[in-house]
């Protein structure tokens, strides 16, 4: 069995249960694709890729805009047996061109009017084994890193582990045909534990026709929406909403892809008495980890760590952190659990030589609580050291961030002669003509951290670089 036999199995038993629903504009009515019709698009899709010369398990890439059209087209890659690479829809020329090259593409899958098939002639394999190697992990699936630290690596996901990692995040979020998913991220970046997953359990996703507030809610109050799927962006929008439109149906609103602000969580609780639930998406994992237990209570908080995973703190040796006491016992996590991925492309390297024998190292720091929930503290590469006294980056970045005049903020450790590190901060004002000064935000700061965490510059700067899934680029 692979996940295609699953939505298949799935469309037999209620073949005209809505699979997807687009709202597409306030004139238009809104497409309903029953479970029987995807099936029915996706073969139509796989078809054609066959009729095209693409093979099983060649690397075939989709460029679409988000919405019903991406994944039919994304199914059937799956069911011609094809390796699914999804392409984020801002890629065009060279940029498409060094990707291509990069994932050494056999194919493309493009939207454009209609749907064509690019075969690319001059294809080398990932590795050095003439795609032996490649072929016996029966991949299903490549998605890229987002390269925030480091350089993006291609992460290859079989079809087992798809499986697995479906069945294990299931045993707590409960999808099932009752449930209605609105989907709020890009689609190039989230298909595994999301779209996939809501398909295998026979729920029906919800596509607004835009993110601003009054669609979404309109479109999940006339669908019943009891799952949202969004970031931290999307949940804001809609604190903001002035309507008197709510939420009843929501069981549950998962915010991933970028850390969650408190200020956000607690004014989407207070418009929508909905608490918002982080969840720990690790690509080359899946979900281990989901605040579902006490997100009202701690919404900063990862949360439980799932029945199918093993996740544990090692400190800079290697050893084990215990504790709860987020200054002394923090630490990196590391996962164990099924459902991992099976190889890095771009270089080659099987996931066997990288597991072992602690698991998968995220090269994130955090700590459990007494209650055992899990807090991320930041990336091990943000942690600056000055003079022996270490902290993360986001630590003053969520401060800077929650000064009413600035937007957003990057903070990074300089080097000193004497320090070792210093702190230095790039801002971007909300009114850029009338910026805080440095002497304000300084005062700021020192009111809310220790006084070694306050950056030694404040730099204005228009805008933050950001890598292709959201997420702010660090050096």
């Amino acid at each position: 069995m692979n996940i295609i036999d699953e939505i298949r199995s799935r469309a037999r038993q209620q073949p005209e249960h809505p699979a997807l629903i687009a709202d597409r504009s306030e004139s238009d009515a809104k497409i309903e694709v029953s479970y029987a019709e995807l099936i029915e698009r996706m073969d139509r899709f796989s078809d054609r890729l066959r009729v095209a010369g693409c093979r099983p398990w060649e690397r075939t890439g989709l460029l679409a805009t988000q919405g019903i059209g991406f994944v039919e087209a994304g199914l059937g890659i799956l069911a011609a047996g094809l390796c699914f690479v999804p392409i984020s829809d801002d890629y065009a020329g060279a940029a498409l061109e060094g990707f291509a090259r990069r994932s050494q593409l056999h194919c493309l899958l493009r939207e454009c009017n209609d749907f064509q098939v690019q075969r690319f002639s001059s294809v080398g394999d990932v590795d050095g084994q003439g795609d032996e190697a490649f072929r016996n992990l029966h991949p299903a699936y490549i998605r890229f890193t987002s390269g925030t630290t480091n350089e993006r690596k291609g992460v290859i996901i079989g079809h087992q582990a798809i499986l697995d990692r479906l069945a294990n995040a299931n045993q707590v979020l409960r999808i099932g045909p009752d449930d209605r998913i609105m989907w709020m991220l890009p689609m190039a970046h989230h298909f595994v534990v999301s779209i996939l997953l809501y398909l295998r359990y026979g729920a029906t996703i919800l596509f607004p026709r835009n993110y601003l507030s009054r669609p979404v809610l309109e479109l999940a109050n006339s669908h019943g929406a009891t799952v949202f799927y969004a970031s931290p962006y999307h949940y804001d929008l809609l604190a903001r909403d002035v309507s008197d439109m709510g939420l009843p149906r929501v069981r549950l609103a998962v915010s991933t892809a970028s850390g969650l602000n408190l200020d956000i969580a607690e004014r989407f609780y207070e418009r929508m008495q909905i608490p918002l639930s982080q969840a720990l998406g690790v690509i080359e994992i899946g979900l281990p980890v989901i605040n579902l237990q006490h997100a009202r209570e701690k919404p900063l908080s990862l949360g439980q760590v799932l029945p199918a995973y093993q996740v544990w703190l090692r400190d800079e040796n290697g050893a084990p952190v215990t504790g709860t006491d987020p200054d002394r016992s923090h630490g990196e996590v590391c996962i164990r659990g099924s459902g991992t991925f099976d190889a890095y492309m771009d270089p080659w390297i099987p996931a066997a030589e990288i597991m072992r024998p602690d698991g998968f190292c995220t090269g994130d720091q955090g700590y459990f609580d007494a209650e055992g929930d899990l807090f991320l503290l930041g990336r091990r590469h943000n942690r600056i050291n000055m003079a022996g006294m270490k902290f993360f980056s986001e630590e003053v970045e969520a401060v800077l961030n929650a000064h009413p005049g600035i937007r957003e903020s990057r903070v990074y450790g300089q080097p000193h002669a004497h320090l070792g590190e210093i702190p230095m901060a790039e801002v971007v004002a909300v009114d850029p003509s009338h910026p805080p000064s440095k002497g304000e935000l300084t005062a700021y700061c020192k009111q809310r951290l220790a006084v070694h965490k306050v950056p030694f510059k404040f730099e204005l700067v228009s805008a933050l670089e950001y890598t292709s899934t959201g997420k702010i680029k660090r050096w």
